[in-house]
C-alpha cells in the first residue's frame, strides 16, 4: 500500500549563494521558480520546474536561529539524473543560454549532458540513442 501512495522524489538542495544558483538553474538550464519563500525580503528557499521535475533549494541564515554554514563543498559527490525525450537539446539551448558544458557524450546507449551547479551538484540529463558508445555530439 505505501508504494502505492509514493508519487515522486524531489532533490532537496543547500546552497551557499541563491543569486549564483538561480542564474544556474533558471537563467542557465531553463527552470521556472514554481513556488517560494522570501524571509524579509530575502528569498530563502524556492522550488524549481523543468518540464516534469522538481527540485527545491535553500539557502540558511549564516547566523542565528537556524543558521547553516557548510563546512565543505554541499555538493560534493551528489549527482541526479534527469530522464528525457532528447538531453542534446537541454545542452544545445542551456550553453546557448551561457552555461559552459562539455558536449553530451554516449555512456551506456545514452546521451549524457553533463552540468556541474555552483555548489558542486552534478546535474546528468540523459535520452536514450543508436549512436555509438563514447561518441560526442557534434563530431562525426
Amino acid at each position: 500500500m505505501a508504494a502505492a501512495n509514493v508519487k515522486e522524489a524531489v532533490p532537496y538542495f543547500r546552497v551557499r549563494d541563491m543569486k549564483a544558483s538561480l542564474a544556474f538553474y533558471v537563467e542557465g538550464l531553463g527552470f521556472e521558480i514554481d513556488k517560494r519563500w522570501d524571509d524579509r525580503g530575502v528569498l530563502r528557499w524556492c522550488s524549481l520546474k523543468l518540464g516534469g521535475a522538481t527540485l527545491r533549494l535553500q539557502q540558511f541564515k549564516p547566523k542565528g536561529q537556524d543558521a547553516w554554514i557548510a563546512a565543505g563543498p554541499v555538493g560534493e559527490g551528489v549527482t541526479i539524473y534527469f530522464p528525457c525525450e532528447d538531453a542534446t537539446v537541454v545542452w544545445t539551448e542551456a550553453t546557448a543560454r551561457g552555461l559552459d558544458a562539455p558536449p553530451p557524450e554516449v555512456g551506456n546507449g545514452m546521451w549524457l549532458a553533463g552540468f556541474d551547479d555552483p555548489d558542486g551538484y552534478r546535474l546528468e540529463f540523459e535520452s536514450p540513442t543508436d549512436a555509438p558508445e563514447d561518441s560526442v555530439f557534434g563530431e562525426d
